[in-house]
């Protein structure tokens, strides 16, 4: 099974990549209307946590360049990382970087911020790629400049998110630092719990910040 899953195509990456095409496309065909429903905003986490997620399938209607960008990405990180850690797993890492981006975006970035967008999660993806480099003893140094290149243009390029891509490169990273220390025929029940503790500290963050929203904290 393992080398089934490290032989064959990334099924995962390429029926991502399908589902972030498909909205963009409903994007275009419907208008903003359905690019507000989805996309993710600090305030609509009371009441509609689920854009949390939501916001990773979506991109910017009026630029081609943001989804192809972040789709020629998610092809490249996606088709080496997914037959290294499975299709589950993948998977697993690929949503929590995203929700990870969007704590971010809740606590860094002002209440009425709108984002959309994948780059969160295609950050952890770069995370996790420089964890599995680490941990083979590979050459570290290009994919560290890389990262520090695409940060930087979040805080020099209006309009883009650097909060939503430091929030899914910790998460990712997080994830990929897991998933390196339990690799272990008998880790599955250790790795499962950890990233279950990583997804229960996500959501104590988001329900914090919504305390804060309210005027709690």
């Amino acid at each position: 099974m393992q080398r089934a899953l490290r032989t064959g195509a990334p099924v995962v990456t390429y029926s991502l990549i399908l589902a972030c095409v498909v909205m963009w496309g409903l994007q275009l065909l419907l208008g903003d209307a359905f690019t507000y429903k989805f996309l993710y905003t600090p305030y609509a986490t009371i009441l509609e946590p689920w854009r949390m997620l939501t916001c990773a399938f979506l991109h910017d209607p009026s630029s081609i360049l943001h989804i192809l960008f972040n789709m020629y990405s998610l092809w490249i990180f996606g088709r080496v990382l997914e037959p290294i850690l499975g299709r589950g797993k993948f998977l697993t890492l690929y949503l929590i970087s995203a929700f990870g981006g969007s704590v971010s975006v809740l606590w860094l970035a002002g209440p009425g911020t709108s984002v959309v967008g994948a780059s969160g999660a295609i950050f952890g993806l770069m995370a996790a790629y420089f964890v599995v480099l680490r941990s083979v003893g590979g050459s570290t140094g290009q994919m560290v400049g890389l990262i520090a290149i695409n940060l930087a243009s979040g805080f020099l390029i209006q309009g883009v998110s650097w909060q939503g891509h430091l929030g899914g490169l910790i998460a990712g990273g997080v994830v990929a630092f897991i998933y390196s220390r339990t690799r272990g025929a008998n880790d599955g029940r250790k790795r499962r719990n950890y990233v279950l503790l990583t997804i229960g500290v996500l959501v104590l963050a988001t329900v914090a910040g919504c305390a804060r929203l309210l005027g709690y904290l």
